[in-house]
């Protein structure tokens, strides 16, 4: 019930006015428009339309954060009038090795996927940037706290999108004091739904208190990445990023941009584990993923990372993979797919 004025129970039970209002008001609710787009959408193995497709208030994935995802980026280059998918394969080769961490069974092989994409693209005729969300969560309407013997769903959607953190003038972070769950406890290179729990936390943490973006150590104190995104820092001249083995989810576009260091910049990667106060003193940050692309980082915890501007070799990594992604890069033609 409701409230505690309950008068009698039963059939002929009447209830208080405050009760009553609580009921119009979820009614009146009920009738505002809803406001995602209805756009085309790809669910358990049929396109469909956003509206029309209903998940139950007891969906499992709902309740315990049993599920897993990707995201990919497609680009809209004007000039061309063609949308470019990035990387479409290797998202969902993650998103199978994501699935056998968690028992799942992804229903389809990696090239029907790209297609169903494709053509999930194609029929929402999108003339801008646009986010792709496959999803992959347990979907019967059970209550218990289990991954053996349950139904599963797939789904994809996908929504114009531009930048996700600020990619020009700089990011400011912190230092979170919240902790990047181990993979003993929690598998890092999957992206598992219920672990961006912890995301949440720092970013709401950092921008509350007045950061752009937070920094996430491991349990024993060495940098991890951001709050959704890989780490670069660069120190005389190398660039310097997390190991897989620091509980970092092992990124496609952490792939790419070590590549881009290699062959474009000239410069060498290491893969090695980060103090925090090594973050104080590098010359140049970034952090990168699909949602953040090439983001400079400038300040962190009121710190200036360099002299506080855009570092010359981020702003340079910034400009080759933006060509590269928008497709106007030969070279990197096998990066993306065009969808028209």
């Amino acid at each position: 019930m409701f409230g505690q004025d309950l008068m009698g129970s039963g059939p002929g039970a009447t209830y208080t006015k405050a009760e009553m209002s609580v009921e119009t008001k979820a009614k009146a609710a009920t009738k505002k428009p809803a406001a995602h787009p209805n756009t085309w959408v790809y669910f358990d193995g049929e396109f469909g339309r956003y509206h029309d497709i209903k998940l139950g208030l007891m969906t499992h994935a709902l309740h315990y954060g049993t599920g897993v995802f990707e995201g990919i980026r497609a680009y809209w280059n004007a000039k061309q009038e063609q949308l470019h998918l990035l990387q479409a394969p290797a998202h969902y080769d993650r998103l199978r090795r994501s699935a056998n961490i968690m028992r799942f069974h992804l229903p389809h092989s990696t090239e029907e996927l790209v297609n169903i994409t494709v053509e999930l693209l194609r029929r929402n005729e999108f003339k801008s940037d646009v986010y792709v969300r496959p999803l992959l969560f347990t979907a019967s309407e059970q209550i218990g706290v289990r991954l053996h013997n349950i139904g599963h769903s797939f789904l994809v959607y996908s929504i114009p999108f531009g930048n996700y953190v600020e990619i020009e003038g700089g990011l400011r972070c912190m230092v979170s004091t919240w902790r990047r769950v181990p993979d003993q406890s929690l598998p890092a290179r999957a992206k598992v739904t219920g672990s961006y729990a912890q995301s949440a936390l720092a970013k709401s943490e950092a921008n509350e208190a007045g950061y752009d973006e937070a920094i996430v150590l491991t349990v024993d104190g060495h940098v991890s990445e951001g709050s959704a995104e890989n780490l670069f820092m660069i120190k005389d001249g190398t660039f310097v990023t997390p190991p897989v083995t620091d509980d970092i989810l092992e990124g496609i576009t952490r792939t790419l941009i070590m590549g881009l260091i290699k062959d474009e910049l000239g410069l060498p990667v290491v893969e090695r584990s980060i103090d925090r106060t090594e973050l104080y003193t590098c010359d140049e940050l970034l952090l990168c993923g699909t949602g953040a692309q090439v983001a400079p980082v400038i300040e962190v915890d009121r710190r200036m990372v360099g002299n506080g501007k855009v570092g010359e070799f981020t702003q340079e990594l910034q400009n080759i993979y933006f060509g590269a992604v928008r497709g106007e890069t030969p070279k990197y033609k096998d990066w993306t797919i065009p969808a028209y």
